[in-house]
This record gives C-alpha cells, sequence and structure tokens, in this order.
C-alpha cells in the first residue's frame, strides 16, 4: 500500500488553548487588553476601592452587597473562622519545614473529613462549604506560617476585617491600617481568575460529582505548581531585590 493510501493522522492539540471550557459569568481575565472583570465590575472600580468582603459577596451572589447585606456576610465570615480543636491538632503534628502549599493543600482535607454532609451536592450545602472554606483559609495559612517559623497559632479576631484579622493572625499583633488597607487591595486582585488550572482542576473534580473538599484539594494541589503558582512569589522575589522606593526607577 502506498503512503497515499494510508490514513490521514489525527492532528494533537497539546493542552486546552482555544478549547471551549464551560461558560461564566464570575470573572474574566484578557490578558491582551489588560483587563480583569469580576461579573461585570473592571477591576479599577474595585480594587482599593470595595473590600474583600464585598468582592467575595459580589463573586458569590452576583451583585455589591447592600449595608445591611455586607454587615451579615461580613459577621458570617467572622463567625466561621475558628478551626475545630481537632483540625488545629491534626495541623500541628504535620511536618513543620514541609511545603507551605502542601501543608495548606493537607489542611483543607483534613476540614472536609469534619463536615457532617460531605457526600450532600445541594446548592445549599455547597454554598455553606464555600463560605467556611474562604473564612478558615487564612486562620490555616496564618497558622501554617506561625508553626513554621516555632511560634503558637494565634485565634482569629471577630472584631477584624477579613485581611486585619489574617496579619492579626499571622504578626501576633493588630496590623497597621496601611499593612491591612494593601492586604486587602491584593485579596481582591486575587479573588478569581477565570478559567485557570486550579479553577478547571476543581471543575473536573466536581464533574465526577465528588465533594467539595476533594475538589478544592485538588485545585490546591495544581496551584501548587510553579507553572501555575509561582507568578506570586516571583512579584514578592522582585520586589525584595528593588528593596526600595526609589530604586523601583532603575530596575525597571
Amino acid at each position: 500500500m502506498s503512503t497515499h493510501d494510508q490514513p490521514a493522522q489525527p492532528e494533537l492539540h497539546k493542552g486546552l488553548e482555544g478549547v471551549l471550557a464551560g461558560e461564566t459569568s464570575i470573572s474574566d481575565v484578557d490578558g491582551n487588553r489588560c483587563q480583569l472583570i469580576y461579573r461585570g465590575y473592571h477591576i479599577d472600580e474595585l480594587a482599593g476601592r470595595a473590600s474583600y468582603e464585598e468582592v467575595s459577596y459580589l463573586l458569590l451572589n452576583g451583585s455589591l452587597p447592600t449595608r445591611r447585606q455586607l454587615a451579615d456576610w461580613t459577621a458570617t465570615l467572622a463567625a466561621a473562622r475558628p478551626l475545630d480543636p481537632a483540625v488545629l491538632s491534626l495541623l500541628q503534628a504535620l511536618p513543620k519545614q514541609a511545603n507551605p502549599m502542601a501543608l495548606l493543600r493537607t489542611a483543607i482535607s483534613i476540614l472536609g473529613l469534619f463536615e457532617p454532609d460531605t457526600d450532600n451536592d445541594s446548592l445549599d450545602t455547597l454554598r455553606g462549604q464555600a463560605v467556611r472554606t474562604i473564612a478558615r483559609t487564612p486562620t490555616i495559612v496564618a497558622a501554617i506560617g506561625r508553626l513554621r517559623s516555632g511560634q503558637p497559632p494565634v485565634a482569629p479576631r471577630p472584631q477584624l476585617g477579613h485581611a486585619a484579622n489574617f496579619l492579626s493572625m499571622l504578626l501576633g499583633k493588630e496590623p497597621a491600617a496601611e499593612q491591612a488597607a494593601a492586604l486587602d487591595a491584593y485579596l481582591v486582585l486575587l479573588a478569581d481568575h477565570g478559567f485557570n488550572a486550579s479553577t478547571f482542576t476543581a471543575r473536573t473534580v466536581t464533574g465526577t460529582q465528588s465533594d467539595y473538599y476533594s475538589a478544592i484539594t485538588a485545585a490546591v494541589g495544581s496551584l501548587k505548581g510553579p507553572l501555575h503558582g509561582a507568578a506570586n512569589r516571583k512579584a514578592m522575589e522582585m520586589l525584595s531585590d528593588i528593596g526600595a522606593v526609589e530604586k523601583v526607577e532603575p530596575y525597571v
């Protein structure tokens, strides 16, 4: 048989570039136009103007909260921050010098073991799990930071906002207003980035009808990879290299 008679080989498409994976109204990242949009709001309208609490409410509910809704939402997050003592005990038993993202991945998985309705996939149950994860992840990350430096974890403070509370738990003291404001803006910028690798990973796991915490654990595992999660670290390393405001322009 001549080569002309052989069936054509199918074209191989590596990765998912150009593949439509789904539809979302939550957020959109357009690198070509330098745009990040949450629920129709350009990031310039939100970062530094709306708090993380307001933006997380927007992403979950589709609209910015009223004053009453924001107060209720803030109180809900504050009430959900503390970790179950058994979860904290298990976290303290993990190797202190393990990779921080590996510790976070394991801690999220542990959270799922203490959920009463892990396999209940009703929207109300999933929303409750999401709210608790939003509230408790800073508690976990701060505890990991403290334990890795040989210090005891600090309990969350319900009277502080999301960013200020995290810094309080990490530093062991109430942060300066400028510190809290800077972290709050940073959290807003990172709140949602469309169909990135970790989001796609979570959707893949959820698509098998697995439980919420398995999906988030897998997503954190994806974020641990340097081709997905190292951008933040590289940016921080760059800022450390610059060192001072007057060195910014020469560095650039």
